[in-house]
């Protein structure tokens, strides 16, 4: 079911079909099983979550206009419900959520941007960079020494907590004022919503609501990487 009221998005495309799939699948995590329930993983899943991107793409697009919004169920925002597990001792060979990642650049480049995840019991929107190699993680810190000011007010967004390198990085000061971000692994803020929330017909404007709020720390960590 989809409608507007004005310009604000009304509609419903998670449901509650989408958090009881996730939760069989993780009681039933095998192909054989997966190929019996495929239909309900495109009806209730991935379909969902096309048409989900395809509806705020043009709304994400106000909030960076190089948003890369890709609505097709392979190869675009969607990610793959197949693990890798070529090097993981978990070899189950499904994921137990689903998620949707919307690059503000070209897929081979470094570029912050959005992210929904959707697990049963777990729903979350966040934005950022997460664990960035060797080279964009010098560009950000050497963005976030330059631009003290700038780094400060982009980070009211409310960063959230990770992992961090123990020591210093070589080229700031022991006693540098940002000591704590120069020394983060992920630079990347989030918020948390219930899955009524996601279920409701209001979710996709509170979804770019949220981006919009993450729109200083995005367009910070943008233009160091650029």
């Amino acid at each position: 079911m989809r409608e507007t009221e004005g310009s604000r998005i009304v509609a419903s495309f998670i449901t509650p079909d989408l958090f009881r799939f996730l939760k069989t699948l993780a009681r039933n995590n095998n192909r054989e099983w997966f190929e019996k329930h495929k239909q309900s993983y495109i009806d209730d899943v991935r379909d969902p979550l096309c048409a989900f991107v395809e509806v705020i793409g043009p709304k994400l697009r106000s909030v960076h206009p190089d948003v890369v919004a890709d609505s097709r169920p392979n190869g675009g925002s969607l990610f793959r419900i197949h693990r890798d597990t070529r090097f993981s001792k978990d070899k189950t060979p499904y994921k137990t959520h689903a998620a949707l990642r919307f690059r503000c650049g070209p897929k081979d480049s470094a570029a912050p941007g959005f992210y929904l995840g959707l697990e049963p019991g777990a729903v979350f929107a966040a934005c950022g960079i997460w664990h960035p190699q060797n080279q964009t993680l010098q560009l950000l810190r050497n963005a976030i020494d330059a631009d003290q000011p700038g780094w400060r007010r982009a980070s009211k967004v409310g960063l959230d907590d990770v992992e961090m390198y123990k020591r210093m990085p070589g080229g700031f000061d022991a006693d540098h004022p940002l000591e704590f971000d120069l020394r983060r692994k992920s630079f990347t803020a989030s918020v948390g919503f219930t899955e009524k929330q996601a279920c409701a017909g209001a979710f996709p404007a509170k979804f770019i609501q949220t981006c919009r709020r993450f729109k200083p720390l995005v367009n910070f960590l943008d233009g160091a990487v650029r």
